[in-house]
């Protein structure tokens, strides 16, 4: 199953027939063209449920769709398991940005996260994920694959990337994710419940 969001809307790729949610569900064969998968995403749904047999047939027809763009980041925690989000554009995110060529995923990730927060005492440790999120970027469509790893640092003095619109840092408790995850994106809240997950 493939997790997307575009905006608001939430859309769930699967090859269970027989998938019991809510939402708006369609065979693949349905919108199969490009046309019809624009048009279905444009009309702001809450949920849409595309199914096909074979999931990684689907999964490639549908990325075909798009421009796809790579990108790593990381959960990053310190000595005492807080985590660290970013505020940028009004919203509360995790460090992340577009590998470049030649990186592996690990190494833009760090890079990254570095670079948005100023650490030079960085280590990286398991992968947790993959977020996919759709936009629209100079007249194109989207699919942002992100690659998530968790991280660890003792560093206490960091510093927002001011250039890159990131205005605060914050060391967050589990318990108090949900004050920041209020104010975030449906990708990261849908991270963040893989990461706690994995961590119980």
């Amino acid at each position: 199953m493939y997790t997307i969001f575009k905006n608001e809307t939430l859309i769930i790729l699967t090859d269970e027939a027989n998938f019991s949610d809510d939402g708006f569900h369609l065979n693949w064969t349905e919108v199969s063209t490009k046309e019809a998968l624009f048009n279905l995403l444009s009309k702001g749904l809450s949920k849409i449920v595309l199914y096909h047999s074979d999931l990684k047939f689907m999964w490639q027809e549908f990325r075909k769709k798009f421009k796809i763009i790579e990108a790593s980041g990381g959960i990053v925690k310190n000595p005492e398991k807080e985590v660290l989000f970013i505020y940028r554009n009004d919203k509360w995110d995790l460090p992340k940005g577009k590998i470049e060529s030649g990186e592996s995923r690990t190494e833009a990730a760090l890079r990254e996260v570095e670079e948005e927060c100023g650490f030079t005492e960085l280590k990286s440790g398991n992968f947790i994920g993959t977020t996919y999120h759709l936009y629209s970027e100079k007249n194109e469509e989207v699919l942002k694959v992100s690659y998530w790893y968790e991280m660890d640092s003792d560093q206490t003095e960091l510093v927002p990337q001011l250039e890159e619109g990131i205005t605060d840092l914050r060391w967050v408790r589990e318990k108090d994710f949900s004050k920041v995850l209020d104010n975030t994106y449906p990708n990261i809240s849908l991270l963040m419940e893989l990461y706690v997950a994995s961590n119980q």
